[in-house]
């Protein structure tokens, strides 16, 4: 087991695109979902590095070899009536699991939160990530029980996007 002291992480930079694409892909794929992966180098520069950017990404390195990845974005609490962060995605090469660096990118991502004064730090999971489920509680973190994440995309969007006409 490496020292979490022998990583390093780095705010990813616009030349770090295809990395992170490739990143995003093996997470998809470990989670059995490579088929609802459409997001381009060109989606990632937009979000990512755009002018309306609002979405950050870190990645985590051992010496030179890139192995890591957090992909995080702002949120708001109205109930704690301050912002929070809420992880997108946490990924580890496979043969780098189990070393550190996942607890690293998350502490790293846990300190930006507290230093922006930020109420919490949220992420979902697959409920048959049992591995990740473990790392999590272990890290003292708590699933949130009683809530239902509700997703629109595709058809459903359009749709009930067309019914409102901001430009009125």
């Amino acid at each position: 087991m490496s020292n979490v002291s022998e990583f390093r992480i780095e705010p990813a930079t616009e030349s770090d695109i295809p990395l992170i694409l490739s990143f995003i892909k093996g997470l998809a794929q470990y989670e059995g979902l490579s088929h609802e992966v459409v997001a381009t180098e060109d989606d990632l520069r937009e979000s990512l590095f755009g002018q309306q950017a609002s979405t950050e990404a870190v990645i985590g390195y051992s010496a030179t070899e890139p192995v890591g990845l957090a992909v995080f974005f702002q949120n708001y609490s109205t109930f704690l009536g301050r912002s929070g962060i809420y992880l997108e995605d946490l990924f580890v090469l496979p043969e780098w699991r189990g070393r550190g660096l996942g607890r690293a990118l998350l502490g790293y991502v846990a300190h930006i939160a507290v230093t922006r004064g930020c109420g919490r730090l949220e992420w979902s999971v697959l409920d048959r990530n049992e591995p990740a489920i473990r790392f999590y509680r272990a890290l003292g973190a708590s699933p949130v029980n009683e809530w239902t994440i509700y997703r629109l995309t595709g058809e459903a969007l359009e749709r009930l996007s067309g019914e409102f006409n901001l430009a009125k």
